[in-house]
């Protein structure tokens, strides 16, 4: 087992749908010295989620207040009242706990949090094999209403063109392939002092 350096953090975003929890789930069972960070959002559960396991369900209004309250370390509001963000006490219970912050986030946040931590940070981009797979993924997944699902969709063509603002990019088409491709591209920033 490897001992977590207490400076690095691991980003892995991803438009919705494009399995990016199903490789993340696969780096936490990796042996790797990680810890889910936990984010913060004012939607709704989806099916079993439950809070503070997928996420910290708040009300938008609370959501507000914490962020004058700067108790986010990065925010956003994606969709209209539908905040996403990342407390400061989650990146310090995980390094209290001796690992290494593994932040699963959307593409924004991504973005934000390679900014914040710059080279001490690996962002991975999962990408889906085509807008069209996207589509029939977040179908099967049947947790959102057609509408819901023609709006991500649409988020996700934009969120693609972001993709090179990431230090790698995963394609996730064949599940077994990405699994061994994220494992390796986390590996090599681990072992990089």
């Amino acid at each position: 087992m490897r001992t977590a350096d207490n400076k690095k953090v691991l980003i892995i975003s991803a438009p919705s749908g494009a399995g990016k929890s199903t490789l993340v789930n696969h780096l936490l069972m990796s042996g790797f010295p990680l810890m889910f960070s936990v984010s913060a959002t004012s939607r709704k559960p989806r099916g079993n989620e439950v809070d503070g396991r997928e996420y910290y369900f708040i009300t938008a209004g609370d959501f507000r207040k914490r962020i004058k309250r700067d108790e986010f370390i990065e925010w956003q509001e994606v969709y209209r009242d539908h905040y996403y963000g990342t407390l400061r006490r989650e990146i310090d219970r995980i390094r209290d706990a001796g690992k290494i912050p593994l932040f699963d986030v959307d593409v924004q946040g991504g973005i934000n949090l390679k900014k914040i931590f710059g080279d001490d940070a690996l962002s991975v981009f999962i990408m889906p094999p085509s807008v069209e797979e996207l589509r029939n993924r977040l179908v099967r997944r049947g947790t959102d209403t057609p509408e819901q699902i023609a709006m991500r969709v649409e988020k996700a063509a934009s969120e693609i063109l972001l993709a090179e603002k990431f230090d790698t990019v995963v394609i996730n088409d064949n599940l077994e392939k990405a699994c061994i491709a994220i494992v390796n591209v986390v590996r090599e920033f681990m072992d990089r002092s």
